[in-house]
């Protein structure tokens, strides 16, 4: 395990495509109106077990982003296994996927954690990196991860299935992983292509059954709301992996923020400790 390299497949597009040119883009994410104000390297890391982290272009998401990043720092992720879970937008491969592929970016090679992935193998998650190959949700992390530190592994995991057995049992599969070097990144967007009222509105509930920590609520509003929110199959799956939780918000905000635009795509960026 380990020995494949999954390429890149969005560099060039949802980021920029050379390392100078990705490192400036991040950087800007930080200092940009809708970012935190600051590099990580200017704030001390909190102490955290997950985040919740949007998807998009960094053009447009990257400052929602670079909050989670900020808190997370340097110092929080040196050392750990990042299991970063997004939705699969492509319709290829198994219900769930992990990859046992390194990832290449721009900024250099992410390498998979073997012991983790086959923990989770062993726990009856497929092992199928043919529905990484195209998909963006986990790829797009990955840059604000190395903008870190090198010294980190992933677990790339994807679900197609996003039900809330799909969900319980990759939670159920990680939460009986060793937890101590492990940090939860659940990849989603909110609303996506609808008026800003529409989005504000619909993303406001999805935020809040969130940040009450109950996956089971998020499953129902986001279903019986029919809002468009792309990864809240990842977003419960982290949350049950980690279990009562401290969660904060640091940021929500959608494209239209970052340029005016009829219809809008939401982000947010959460904070999760587990609690004890």
């Amino acid at each position: 395990m380990g020995d494949e390299m999954r390429m890149p497949a969005v560099a060039g597009q949802f980021y920029q495509g050379t390392a100078e040119a990705l490192r400036r883009q991040i950087e800007n994410c930080y200092v940009h109106d809708l970012g935190p104000g600051a590099l990580p390297e200017e704030a001390a890391a909190e102490e955290l077990t997950g985040l919740v982290s949007p998807h998009a272009g960094l053009m447009y998401s990257g400052p929602v982003a670079a909050h989670g990043y900020r808190a997370l720092g340097a110092s929080g992720l040196k050392g750990r296994t990042a299991v970063i879970v997004g939705p699969n937008h492509t319709g290829i491969g198994s219900p769930i996927s992990v990859s046992v592929e390194d990832f290449k970016t721009p900024l250099g090679v992410a390498h998979v954690d073997s012991e983790v992935v086959e923990g989770l193998v062993a726990a009856g998650i497929a092992e199928d990196p043919s529905a990484h190959v195209y998909e963006h949700s986990v790829e797009v992390q990955i840059p604000f991860l190395q903008h870190l530190t090198a010294d980190f592994k992933i677990v790339p995991i994807v679900m197609m299935a996003q039900d809330l057995q799909s969900a319980r049992r990759l939670g159920r599969a990680l939460r009986e992983l060793p937890q101590e070097d492990l940090v939860y990144i659940a990849s989603t967007d909110l609303s996506h292509h609808v008026p800003i009222e529409v989005a504000r509105a619909a993303d406001s509930m999805a935020l809040e059954c969130i940040l009450k920590g109950d996956p089971e609520s998020l499953f129902r509003t986001v279903t019986e709301k029919r809002i468009s929110m792309c990864g809240f199959g990842p977003v419960m799956a982290v949350q049950m992996a980690i279990g009562d939780s401290d969660i904060r918000l640091l940021k929500y905000c959608t494209s239209g923020d970052v340029r005016p635009m009829r219809d809008v795509v939401g982000y947010a960026s959460v904070l999760l400790k587990r609690s004890g």
